[in-house]
């Protein structure tokens, strides 16, 4: 650490233990330190936003932050300051930016990692359901994946899979060894128990994000029955322990009017989730159901319902593909992240099983600067509207014609999938989307 960080982290480090003693007072003082301390500009983005916020005590932006220090452990909170925002992003970003300029390509702010591809439901549509407990990384993978990662710059790792909390211990050794960075789990929930929590309690630095399809019906329609009762008891557990959590929401043709309702948001909060990541349902698999992928009118209608409810819930929300607009386009092949999945094969997305790389055989650098990751670095964004990110779901022949050119192949174990059958599911509602997107894109540029 140069002394440029030394002088960074001190600060930031003073200025929690400030914000810490009298948050309601000292809430609005966050945005001024941060744009004091953030002298290349690595967090510059949010700046704003921070701001805005920070001076409404009656926003739902300012009771989400207030909430942080009610609900949640005071040194969990104080971890995932350090490791978040300090270290994954303050410390982080300039880091990357280097990185990048240096190797020519792209270089993650997060990695989604599977450590296997067991779980312990049966989802509908879901390609991990076909897999079972076939693949794995060992945790020495695993801990060379992170190791790599930070010395080029990633502080943020998010484990998926498969059930990620099939390797409890695995999980939780991987967070204590790398204590200065913060993890996240998707997780069906079923897992959270009393141990667990105790365990999250002692790392401090991992945060569930939990599959949600609904309430109990169309959970446990998609994810089997009793899923829903099993996932609320691990949130409670979670709140009784004082443990933050996040819910992650997969809205289809069948559930998007209960995923994109009041009624719905409401529920999340009141369940104790501090953010929600929206996803919408891909086709991926041979095990995929196209009836469920959303029509254009249904992902219309939640692009307005989560931009509604983020305006007044006290709740942080990422929609993964209508929110393109904030990040320029498709933040995947490495832009922001990628995918390594248990079989170690290096994929540019968690929904695009196609590699030209293995982290048994290449490094992390290698991988960016395979042809794959090239393609995606060279051609972003796909789209210059930015409603319409992915090259899959969104712009038929952009990823086919990404591997063609990289001779990259399907990962899927079951089924290996040809890209052009795939990209074909998907041209229909890319077709009708790209309507209503450049509508919606027209009007934004002009609001």
């Amino acid at each position: 650490m140069d002394l440029s960080d030394m002088i960074k982290r001190t600060s930031m480090a003073k200025a929690y233990e400030f914000l810490d003693k009298d948050p309601e007072q000292n809430i609005p003082k966050l945005a001024d330190w941060l744009e004091k301390l953030d002298k290349e500009g690595g967090i510059a983005r949010q700046i704003p936003t921070i701001q805005k916020f920070a001076q409404d005590p009656s926003s739902n932006w300012f009771r989400l932050a207030s909430s942080l220090w009610e609900d949640v452990d005071d040194e969990v909170r104080k971890t995932l300051f350090t490791n978040f925002v300090i270290n994954g992003n303050l410390l982080a970003n300039p880091k990357l930016t280097k990185n990048r300029k240096k190797y020519g390509c792209n270089i993650p702010w997060a990695i989604l990692l599977d450590p296997t591809s067991a779980c312990n439901l049966h989802c509908t549509g879901c390609w991990a359901a076909e897999y079972g407990n076939k693949l794995n990384l060992t945790f020495d993978e695993l801990d060379a994946i992170i190791e790599q990662g930070k010395a080029l710059g990633t502080y943020f790792y998010i484990f998926s899979g498969g059930e990620p909390l099939v390797r409890k211990a695995d999980v939780i050794a991987l967070c204590n060894k790398h204590s200065d960075c913060a993890f996240l789990a998707f997780t069906n929930g079923t897992l959270i128990d009393e141990a667990f929590a105790k365990e999250m309690l002692r790392i401090k630095n991992l945060i569930p994000a939990i599959s949600v399809e609904g309430f109990e019906a169309d959970t446990d329609f998609r994810r089997g029955e009793g899923t829903f009762a099993k996932l609320r008891k691990g949130m409670k557990i979670l709140r009784q322990h004082k443990l933050p959590f996040g819910v992650s929401c997969c809205y289809t043709s069948q559930n998007y009017r209960i995923i994109g309702s009041e009624k719905y948001f409401d529920a999340m909060v009141e369940w104790g989730a501090k953010f929600a990541w929206f996803f919408t349902y891909m086709p991926v698999g041979k095990a995929a159901v196209p009836e469920l992928m959303a029509t254009a009118e249904q992902r219309e209608y939640m692009y307005h319902q989560i931009r509604r409810f983020r305006q007044t819930k006290p709740l942080f929300t990422m929609d993964f593909w209508n929110d393109g607009e904030f990040v320029g386009g498709c933040i995947a092949g490495g832009r922001c992240y990628c995918h390594i999945n248990a079989g170690g094969d290096i994929e540019p997305c968690a929904f695009i099983h196609y590699s030209d790389s293995n982290i048994r055989t290449k490094t992390l650098l290698e991988a960016y600067q395979s042809p794959l990751f090239m393609a995606y670095h060279n051609n972003q964004p796909f789209n210059q509207n930015h409603l319409r990110p992915c090259p899959l779901l969104d712009n038929p022949g952009c990823l086919s014609g990404m591997v063609d050119a990289s001779g990259a192949t399907s990962t899927d174990l079951e089924a290996p999938e040809d890209v052009h059958k795939l990209s074909d599911k998907c041209k229909e509602q890319a077709e009708k989307w790209a309507v209503v997107a450049d509508q919606l894109w027209k009007e934004h540029k002009k609001g």
